[in-house]
């Protein structure tokens, strides 16, 4: 028994594209950032860091797994269940290079550039030159490494494109643009149309009308 606590942000889509793409049942359960809900008692109780998405996995009446951090969340699911991370050498090196470089740069880039265009108290001219030019950066340097393969850790779909396509989801919140990256573009339209990817993006959209 598989429940998953998230909302619509860049971090938990990653989840459910994951448990769509392999097939899993899962309880899906909101927990409305707008509303601080993640600041709750009984969610700082699964995760007392205060973020989504929390992973809970009951593989038995004596056994409960409870799992935070996306990128966490996607390799437990993928070594689970045999699919989207390859077993050993190089191939399976590329997908966790792209974790790391998603977890280390691109995500927290993106993350700040919005925090400071969008809900920083007063204007921080210098912060938010800081983080939209390495969200810039981090594009450049994806677009080049998509330029040679058909996803991010080479021609085989996985995890890593997976981690890579939640904040290109919420691109506009980074005040992120696809133009000049016509690599990322082409990735991007490929796994949106993705019936697993669609079937999630449906149901963490549906989280906002509650």
């Amino acid at each position: 028994m598989i429940d998953l606590y998230a909302f619509a942000t860049p971090n938990s889509i990653k989840v459910l594209i994951a448990l769509e793409e392999l097939g899993i049942d899962y309880v899906l359960h909101s927990v409305n950032v707008r509303n601080d809900e993640q600041k709750t008692a009984e969610f700082l109780a699964l995760n007392p860091n205060g973020k989504v998405p929390v992973l809970v996995d009951t593989q038995s009446p004596s056994e409960r797994l409870v799992l935070t951090e996306s990128a966490a969340i996607l390799v437990y699911l993928a070594e689970k269940n045999g699919r989207l991370l390859p077993a050993d050498g190089p191939a399976r090196a590329r997908v966790f290079e792209q974790l790391f470089f998603h977890a280390s740069g691109l995500g927290p880039a993106f993350g700040q550039a919005g925090f400071f265009q969008r809900h920083a108290a007063e204007p921080q001219p210098m912060a938010l030159q800081r983080f939209s030019t390495e969200a810039a950066r981090t594009v450049t340097v994806l677009d080049a490494v998509l330029s040679r393969n058909t996803y991010v850790a080479g021609n085989e779909f996985s995890i890593a494109d997976i981690a890579h396509f939640g904040w290109f989801w919420r691109r506009e919140f980074a005040g992120v643009s696809l133009e000049g990256a016509p690599h990322i573009a082409r990735w991007f339209s490929e796994v949106s149309s993705r019936s697993a990817v669609q079937r999630a993006i449906e149901r963490v959209r549906a989280l906002t009308n509650h």
